[in-house]
């Protein structure tokens, strides 16, 4: 994230000595730093301080080939993917993952996890994780503090992050997912030189869930970790507790946004996609439609004019309300519009929005610059006849 936050305790100046309390008379007893951004030296970082050094591995368990089984790899059919057919599994919220759509950039997928807890924390060392929280809510916890989650939320957790996730009692989780190889950022023409988001940004720093409430464990012991690392899901146990941080500052951390902060900008005729934009990496954005007046140019048509596919491939997830572009869709469904085939609104949208004030859809887009492959998950909960939702 692009603004400075620091929580815990740090000392007056970088990479030097940051004493620890008092010891044994004489005894140098000092936390460990770390530096932990992405993109080598140049990107995003922070500077954290363990009481324990972070190096410590006691054993390697084995490891587990997650790479996804592909059905198409060349895809030129609109597909509907009924998401809400993934039934919930006797699973964690990584367990339960389900990978859908993928190309070399990014990978999408759904998760119904029912298994609120874990004995184990998680890292990805391959990709910036975007969480959408369509239902349930909990606690992200990380060893940079916790961030609270609940319906409507983004979670963006930076690679090579620790964490786990608790769901509270009660509620039935459902997670879109998006795990991308290069780093999620807030969109650059929304932000100035220094990185502050402008004033005519849909969002603004106000709406950033940080972390908070900062867990620092001294502890000693057996403390299993996965992480997934090119494309494999490799066991670890630390001799300590990975949550042993006493204090960070710096740019890169986790951090939370929830859909219903995002403020639509409107025009007098139909506003292009772009508008809607919330994050950027270099492969693929993802936009937000949120609740919004309609264009108010007296002969305006709210519904989207058809365009081509071209540069992308688009893919919605719908979240609720009133999806007024689409016919016979549903919460949870996800659609595809490969690039080569132009794509717009389903017969009788068009003449169906003319004359409305508004709409209340909330949906996610995610449009990739690479073709997306589906995967046989994802082929098993294709309707199989979206494509021909055109015809008259």
């Amino acid at each position: 994230m692009p603004f400075y936050h620091t929580l815990g305790q740090i000392p007056p100046k970088r990479h030097t000595q940051f004493e620890k309390p008092p010891g044994p008379a004489g005894a140098v007893n000092l936390y460990y730093e770390q530096l932990f951004g992405t993109i080598g030296f140049e990107g995003m970082s922070s500077l954290l301080y363990h009481v324990h050094r972070p190096t410590m591995v006691k054993a390697v368990l084995g490891s587990v080939d997650t790479t996804p089984v592909l059905a198409v790899e060349k895809n030129i059919l609109s597909r509907k993917l009924i998401g809400f057919n993934l039934e919930p599994v006797q699973a964690d919220f990584l367990e339960s993952r389900v990978p859908l759509l993928l190309n070399k950039d990014v990978l999408i997928g759904l998760a119904a996890p029912t298994r609120s807890t874990t004995d184990y924390f998680y890292k990805n060392a391959d990709a910036d994780e975007l969480l959408f929280i369509h239902r349930g809510s909990g606690k992200l916890r990380t060893l940079l503090g916790t961030i609270p989650f609940e319906y409507g939320d983004y979670l963006v957790i930076p690679r090579g992050m620790i964490y786990q996730i608790e769901f509270d009692a009660g509620t039935q989780p459902r997670l879109l997912y998006v795990e991308s190889h290069s780093p999620i950022y807030t969109p650059k023409r929304y932000r100035n030189q220094f990185g502050q988001l402008l004033e005519h940004s849909p969002f603004c720093e106000r709406d950033i869930k940080r972390p908070q409430n900062l867990e620092t464990h001294d502890e000693a012991g057996d403390f299993l970790i996965k992480i997934k690392k090119q494309g494999a899901l490799h066991s670890l146990v630390y001799a300590t507790h990975p949550f042993d941080v006493v204090g960070w500052d710096g740019y890169n951390f986790p951090y939370g946004f929830s859909i219903f902060n995002f403020e639509p900008i409107t025009g007098r005729v139909h506003q292009p996609p772009p508008v809607h934009q919330t994050f950027q990496t270099d492969a693929f954005v993802v936009c937000s439609f949120c609740p919004r007046l309609y264009d108010y140019h007296p002969k305006a048509i709210p519904a989207p004019y058809n365009h081509s596919n071209i540069d992308s491939d688009e893919v919605i997830y719908y979240v609720d309300g009133d999806f007024m572009s689409r016919n016979d869709i549903a919460p949870g469904h996800i659609t595809l519009h490969p690039g080569g085939i132009p794509h717009g609104p389903h017969p009788g949208a068009m003449e169906r929005s003319i004359g409305k004030k508004e709409t209340q859809e909330y949906a996610v887009m995610v449009d990739t610059f690479r073709p997306l492959m589906l995967t046989e998950a994802g082929l098993q909960i294709d309707d199989g006849k979206y494509y021909k939702s055109w015809i008259e």
